[in-house]
């Protein structure tokens, strides 16, 4: 009889996509509503392109400065739970007993099922630590230089981003002109931005475009409004 191999298809998406979708969402959806709500109160392309730079430069640091701290607490985070479940193995390893007992009766196993498996782990500290960390807290190793390489690609994305809706105002000199070409081109990126983000995380991407294309229209929408009724 054959044997036919099952290829399960899932996907997890990893720290770097959701860095390239928390980067790129805001890199697209901010700097393009600043300068539709510049170009209802300035008829100069110059300060608006300057003024869109600075913020992206501005913008891509404060996210690049989170994502580096967020990652840093979870390393911390983990580290000191980790150092805590240690401790609590050498001081109260029958207490640790019967959690770990408990986890494995979560399964449906019974007591004689579960009690090798308490022992073996009793007896590998390392790997009993590990078990701890994962199945009662939930908590997963995290590589060290996650902080470093979060916020380099959260900031990477939100300039990548940033510069798609600038881009009309640096090549154009009419800022009606610009307007409608940076209204146009921003929110074909975010349609496409969303499309992936939504084929990448598993949620229906027509929907996610939709969604984010939406968003970034209606925040643009919302500061010229503002500008233009204000200038």
């Amino acid at each position: 009889m054959p044997i036919t191999t099952h290829a399960e298809q899932h996907f997890t998406a990893s720290d770097s996509v959701r860095d390239v979708v928390i980067g790129m969402s805001d890199g697209l959806t901010v700097p393009f509503a600043l300068a539709a709500g510049l170009t209802g109160a300035i008829s100069s392309s110059g300060i608006i392109v300057t003024a869109g730079l600075a913020e992206i430069a501005a913008g891509s640091i404060a996210m690049g400065l989170g994502g580096y701290l967020a990652a840093r607490s979870d390393i911390e985070h983990y580290a000191s739970e980790r150092r805590r479940e240690e401790r609590e193995i050498i001081e109260m390893p029958e207490s640790e007993c019967v959690e770990v007992a408990e986890l494995f009766r979560g399964y449906g196993l019974t007591a004689e099922q579960v009690a090798p498996l308490v022992e073996t782990l009793r007896n590998r500290p390392k790997a009993w630590v590990d078990f701890m960390m994962r199945f009662e807290l939930g908590l997963e190793e995290i590589d060290p230089r996650r902080a470093r390489n979060s916020a380099l690609t959260i900031a990477g994305a939100y300039i990548a981003g940033g510069l798609i809706p600038l881009l009309p105002y640096m090549l154009l000199g009419h800022v009606g002109r610009a307007l409608v070409c940076s209204a146009l081109l921003t929110l074909a990126a975010l349609f496409v931005f969303g499309f992936f983000k939504g084929h990448f995380t598993g949620n229906r991407p027509l929907r996610s475009a939709l969604q984010t294309s939406m968003i970034g229209g209606l925040a643009a929408s919302a500061a010229f409004a503002i500008a233009r009724a204000i200038s």
